[in-house]
């Protein structure tokens, strides 16, 4: 068996990227699942890669009792390079996941602590992801000006900056440097061109046309790359971070769904991580609260018309026959047990070696069906068992 490193530029090593058709495909077994809380400031985040080397050792305990040493070594190559990447410690979040297999790794630093776990199996343990990119409560942050673009993803807790798309160009430079004139869904003025050059000899209004022009082919095409690489896959809401002056420019071109109409009239630049992220919460809060309401609301009409279920079983069997169409899912609480195929649970105790959490099994099964699920806090759950099912039919 001959097992490569999939190589890809560091910017991929983004969950939502991933997540869900990378994260749930099936993959060629041993599939290495690794979690742990990781820490962003010191002293706390010194003792992080010695838990990860920990965690190491317990995967390659694992994988020696059924695999040749050879094999072994060549599977935890990029796991072990993780460990000596002091950079990549350097920066670390509020968690860590690490998954692996033959020709595929991935680590993704999380904005919120996992508990540590270290399994080798046939497939990834994936609740954890799952939990994390279903909570209702992210959201993207775009920071812009004229010369610059910057993306931000946070919740009500943190926000941090994430790598923009090549796609996606981050400052008028780097546009100026492709030629998007012949694209027809973003020309308008032609190819952009460098504002701060024009006019010199000439009347100021001509300058100031040049510059609003190109302003708004880069808002364009920002907007455009905004969109088909990280809202579009993601599916959070969209808030602005900008200057006032920039953001009726913006919003005129803009092509974005999912782009709020409250926006944050400040340039990020003059704003710490926390004080951008607690200016967009203090926005996003109601547009949380409204859109759990709306699901408590679906929820509650569809089970006065037998429509939804609050029963674990009755949900199990209706994930198995691709029935389910929204799962709210308590972030609190775990239900220790397996699923058959059929949907029939068995409960268990979660710490024996057969027995995962229903409740994720649950919502895998039913993200893998296509429906949706929403993991909310236990105050707003509208049943007492831990998930809310809503049916398609």
């Amino acid at each position: 068996m001959e097992w490569i490193r999939e190589e890809r530029p560091a910017h991929m090593d983004q969950l939502a990227n991933d997540y869900p058709d990378a994260i749930l495909a099936p993959r060629e077994p041993p599939c290495l699942s690794l979690y742990q809380p990781t820490h962003r400031s010191h002293p706390d985040k010194a003792q992080d890669p010695i838990r990860y080397r920990n965690l190491l050792k317990t995967l390659a305990g694992s994988l020696r009792e059924k695999y040749a040493k050879r094999e072994v070594g060549e599977l935890l190559d990029p796991l072990h390079a993780l460990a000596d990447d002091v950079q990549f410690w350097n920066h670390a979040r509020d968690g860590l996941a690490v998954l692996a297999a033959p020709g595929f790794f991935r680590a993704y630093k999380l904005q919120r602590p996992v508990p540590e776990l270290a399994v080798v199996a046939d497939s990834f343990h994936t609740k954890p992801l799952v939990r994390i990119m279903q909570s209702a409560e992210r959201f993207h942050v775009l920071g812009l000006d004229r010369h610059r673009a910057r993306l931000f993803e946070g919740n009500r807790d943190h926000l941090d900056e994430i790598p923009l798309a090549p796609e996606v160009p981050d400052s008028l430079e780097a546009a100026l440097e492709r030629d998007y004139s012949r694209d027809r869904d973003i020309r308008t003025h032609g190819p952009i061109r460098d504002a701060g050059k024009m006019g010199r000899h000439g009347k100021s209004n001509v300058k100031q046309d040049a510059i609003r022009a190109d302003t708004e082919q880069f808002f364009r095409i920002v907007d455009r790359g905004i969109l088909e690489h990280h809202s579009r896959p993601a599916g959070l809401p969209l808030l602005l971070a900008a200057l006032p002056e920039h953001h009726h420019l913006f919003r005129e071109v803009s092509q974005n769904p999912h782009l709020l109409d409250a926006a944050i009239d400040v340039n990020p630049d003059d704003l710490s991580l926390d004080e951008l992220r607690a200016r967009a919460w203090e926005i996003m809060l109601p547009h949380y609260l409204a859109r759990l309401d709306g699901f408590i609301e679906r929820f509650n009409a569809a089970r006065s018309r037998g429509q939804a279920t609050a029963d674990l079983a009755d949900a199990a069997r209706a994930a198995a026959a691709g029935r389910i169409d929204v799962l709210l899912l308590d972030a609190s609480l775990q239900v220790p047990g397996r699923m058959a195929s059929d949907g029939a649970i068995t409960l268990g105790k979660l710490d024996a070696p057969d027995t995962d959490d229903l409740l994720d099994d649950l919502g895998e099964r039913v993200l893998k069906a296509g429906g949706e699920v929403v993991v909310v806090p236990p105050e707003r759950m509208p049943a007492d068992h831990g998930l809310a099912a809503i049916y398609r039919f």
